[in-house]
């Protein structure tokens, strides 16, 4: 086990997100070295902005280290298929350049790259999962629950992925070559990657570049699984470039500039060809391409520059300036959305959804210990400004469908902890003073050519929070918090969504709504902020061979958000009605041998909402805002000091909900088994990673509900060869 800032922390796949903090670690690459352990406690705890020992921090905190990554990048390069196996509040993977439905206990979380967002709350296109190579990713921090710390967008939790940074002096370049197929007709994915890492006196840097070729993905049956109408990882090709350098000089100080360039897109030769759920017959792919489209992708490009100054008077100082723009094209469609006749005669147009945001962000944080030479009292205060900005068309016809919208704010904090012997007592407040302006634009001839008038919104919000910690005894914590969390509510869809009252009795000819009273932007009430309220409590129990955790969480909004199919442009709608959610979780780690470990956790969440704008909470919320339970657990056997094995299994449970009421819902459950083996001679690694080993056919748990052409099953066998050697 390596050592956390003073304290034995268990393996992330062991205690995840219950747990006060873990720390990840594999047998097959454990740091021994005091440098890797120092690396280790650096950690920023996104939920505090400063380092922090993890058992004094009053919340349920995941961090996944780099040994961890590695395992689960031996079975699957899915950006998000880490947090699905490790994380308990996490969703199921999508298995696709779309992350839709992959929630953190029931919420959309905040997904940031070295403190840089990845997304947008004015528009959530459920693209902000695949953004880098996982291989330049040293660990991930995820923190439970809403956090007043990120400000907005972070209503969910946050989900921050580190980079890595040179550890060792002088110069290293490590070379990655990998090979996986599922022996099928194109089914074979390749990936080579390099990273040259320099370190030197007060000088470090690091580059790095890959690039990926998938092939078709077959599910358990040998059948090509259809292609995701969201975008698909499958038949594309990722690029990925990254400079990370840093200088530090006055004895206390130091400036860094890291820029990244990624970009997925679709080779385009394959279709989706509909499956027919009455029969059972999923989703498939054939060779070809619709007429008239343009290849989706994923495109993100960001830089981000941070001083930091260690004694500044008496305290640290940190301010990071980032600027990063992101542009994501949709499937092309004929749905009835699409359609315009002044344009094409009606269900013949085919169009695409391109939505492009930019942002740009100033955060600054001072932290001082031992505050008015008070011992244990820290404060940690700042200010953050905030401008994002985004637009959705459709591409082909280069038509409005969302108009450009621009959100700006400016959000102080201040945050205070004092230790009290074994207890730590925090508490603070975040104040969110943002104001969102909408140019005036039309709706598409499906909602009427509606026009509507843009204007400005202002939302202003104090977020608290409070906890308290107490280390019982050596090895036993317990906590309690409170947090409040703020967001925008996808402003782009009830947009989108615009559309005349009932004026036309015919509903065919659509006027611009001229017996309607004018329509504005402030008049729209979904646009209203979401705001959530979180209590939990947790404890966590770490023994000398056996580890255990659990926490209990209740998540309110009072305008909350879900998610439905509008039957008319079978597409999603969101419905801003009171959320409760709750859960519980717990996990284990057992070290049967100092060779062999075994762990286990278990989730489950549950939320409700009303079945109408009125009435009781009774509608049980379905498996696009809330995952079924699910099952983990990992035996890892180090056979040598070279090489280990580890088999894992993951269980999504199948469960039922609202039977004989609006919005029932049934899904079935299903178990995966994984394995991955590591063998190291000299300076080069072998691994042999194998998915789904028994070659399961199984339909995606966010699949068996009824949704636009969405009827897909899950990825069969997968066998991947890696070999990595550094130089």
């Amino acid at each position: 086990m390596k050592n956390y800032m003073g304290r034995r922390i268990p393996l992330a796949t062991s205690l995840s997100s219950l747990l006060l903090a873990s720390v990840a670690t594999s047998a097959h690459s454990q740091d021994t070295a005091a440098g890797a352990e120092d690396q280790i406690a650096e950690v920023i705890v996104t939920g505090t902005r400063v380092p922090k020992s993890v058992d004094k921090i009053p919340g349920a905190i995941t961090v996944i280290g780099e040994a961890e990554l590695a395992q689960t990048q031996a079975v699957t390069l899915d950006a998000t298929a880490v947090l699905s196996r490790t994380v308990p509040g996490y969703a199921e993977s999508s298995q696709a350049m779309s992350n839709t439905g992959e929630t953190l206990r029931g919420r959309i979380p905040l997904r940031l790259f070295d403190g840089v967002p990845q997304g947008s709350p004015l528009r959530e296109g459920t693209r902000s999962g695949t953004f880098t190579d996982m291989g330049i990713v040293e660990r991930i921090e995820v923190i439970n629950g809403p956090s007043a710390a990120e400000g907005i967008g972070a209503a969910g939790g946050i989900i921050n992925y580190i980079s890595r940074s040179p550890t060792v002096e002088g110069t290293e370049v490590d070379l990655t070559a990998r090979y996986s197929s599922q022996f099928e007709n194109d089914g074979d994915d390749w990936k080579i990657g390099a990273t040259l890492t320099h370190k030197q006196d007060r000088f470090d840097v690091l580059a790095a570049v890959s690039y990926v070729d998938r092939g078709m993905t077959y599910d358990g049956n040998g059948r090509a699984i259809g292609l995701n109408t969201s975008g698909s990882v499958a038949d594309s090709e990722a690029e990925n470039l990254f400079f990370k350098g840093g200088i530090n000089f006055g004895n206390d100080q130091r400036l860094q500039l890291s820029i990244s360039r990624f970009n997925i897109a679709a080779k385009g030769n394959y279709i989706l060809v509909d499956g027919d759920r009455t029969t059972g017959v999923t989703n498939t792919s054939v060779r070809g391409r619709p007429l008239g489209s343009k290849a989706e992708f994923n495109d993100f490009d960001q830089e981000s520059l941070t001083y930091t100054h260690n004694n500044l008077l008496g305290g640290s100082l940190t301010v990071n300036a980032y600027r990063a723009e992101q542009a994501m094209r949709y499937v092309a469609e004929d749905g009835p959305d699409r359609q315009d006749p002044s344009i094409a005669p009606l269900g013949t147009l085919i169009d695409q959804s391109e939505i492009r945001t930019e942002k740009k962000g100033l955060r600054t944080g001072w932290a001082h210990s031992d505050l008015f030479s008070v011992t244990g009292l820290e404060l940690n205060a700042g200010v953050d400004w905030t401008e994002d900005v985004a637009e959705q068309r459709l591409a082909l016809t280069n038509r409005v469908w969302v108009p450009p919208m621009e959100y700006t704010s400016v959000a102080p904090f201040a945050q205070l902890s004092y230790d009290i012997g074994p207890v730590t007592v925090s508490g603070g407040i975040r104040r969110e003073d943002g104001e969102l302006q909408v140019d005036d634009y039309v709706t598409t001839w499906f909602r009427d050519y509606r026009p509507v008038d843009g204007g400005t919104l202002s939302y202003e919000e104090n977020l608290p929070n409070f906890g308290v910690v107490w280390r019982i005894v050596p090895g036993l914590s317990t906590f309690v918090s409170y947090s409040r969390g703020f967001t925008l509510p996808n402003v782009g869809i009830p947009l989108r969504n615009v559309q005349c009252s009932n004026d036309n009795p015919e509903g065919t000819q659509p006027d611009g709504c001229p017996n309607d009273p004018r329509q504005s932007v402030a008049g729209i009430l979904d646009l209203q902020p979401v705001v959530v309220d979180n209590t939990e409590v947790g404890f966590n129990w770490r023994g000398s061979r056996v580890s255990f955790g659990a926490s209990y969480y209740e998540s309110e909004s009072d305008l909350g958000v879900s998610l439905a199919v509008d039957p008319g442009s079978e597409d999603f709608i969101m419905l801003r009605r009171p959320v409760e959610i709750k859960g519980y979780e717990f996990s284990s780690e057992f070290k049967i041998t100092d060779t062999l470990r075994a762990t286990a956790l278990y989730s489950h969440t549950e939320g409700k909402t009303r079945t109408t704008d009125t009435g009781p909470l009774i509608r049980e919320m379905g498996v696009n805002d809330i995952s079924p339970d699910k099952i983990g657990t990992s035996f890892t056997w180090q056979f040598t000091e070279a090489g280990d094995v580890t088999v894992g299994s993951t269980t999504y449970l199948g469960r039922d909900l609202n039977e004989g009421r609006p919005g029932e819902e049934h899904t079935s459950g299903y178990t995966l088994f994984d394995l991955g083996a590591n063998y190291q001679f000299g300076k080069s690694t072998v691994t042999l990673g194998v998915e789904n080993v028994t070659d399961k056919f199984y339909v995606l748990s966010w699949s068996q509900v009824p949704g636009f052409r969405n009827y897909w099953s899950g990825r069969g066998r997968v066998t991947s060869l890696t070999y990595t050697m550094k130089f």
